[in-house]
């Protein structure tokens, strides 16, 4: 006679990790059966530590520090095309987002610091213009990531010259409603 295999218990390491993650993304993260058809279409996929089924995984397992510190989350592009593929209505961008916020929250820095320097800026550019002004972003972004300027002075001087970059006094009428939406935020 054959023996039979026993199945390894699976333990969820942070519970209230998975509850809270689900809750804030508003997103049924438990209803993931790994099929991995979000990962297969992940334009991003290649470069995450973890691909976009892993970290559902993650969440449902409460991976909290391992997904917190993890380059996954900073490396999502919010293309939707996971939320798209999903047979359960799993939007993973909404959840990806969560757990940036978690991240930055408990003072976790980025693991891909260049994304979130760019983040930063955009959101930045945002709150001051109330649209974004590609000059003031650009700035903001080689301010923050110094190291990138003379990587990047070449491509950002071509496109001055082309007329691809708006003028540094580009803004929009009512941009004082954009910051009120930005204080409302916590921002």
């Amino acid at each position: 006679m054959g023996t039979m295999a026993v199945a390894t218990p699976v333990v969820i390491t942070d519970p209230i990790f998975t509850q809270t993650v689900q809750a804030r993304s508003h997103e049924p993260v438990m209803r993931c059966f790994y099929c991995q058809k979000c990962s297969i279409g992940c334009p991003t996929a290649f470069a995450m530590d973890y691909q976009p089924a892993q970290v559902l995984k993650m969440v449902q397992l409460g991976q909290k520090e391992a997904l917190l510190s993890s380059r996954a989350i900073w490396l999502c592009i919010g293309c939707e095309t996971c939320g798209a593929r999903c047979p359960n209505d799993i939007r993973i961008n909404n959840v990806m987002d969560v757990l940036k916020e978690m991240a930055l929250e408990e003072g976790v820095k980025p693991a891909e610091k260049e994304v979130y320097a760019l983040h930063r800026s955009f959101l930045n550019s945002i709150k001051r213009f109330g649209r974004v002004n590609e000059m003031t972003m650009i700035a903001e972004y080689l301010f923050r990531v110094p190291l990138k300027l003379l990587d990047e002075l070449g491509v950002g001087l071509v496109l001055i010259i082309k007329g691809k970059v708006l003028h540094l006094w580009s803004a929009i009428e009512e941009r004082d409603k954009v910051r009120e939406l930005y204080r409302r935020a916590g921002m």
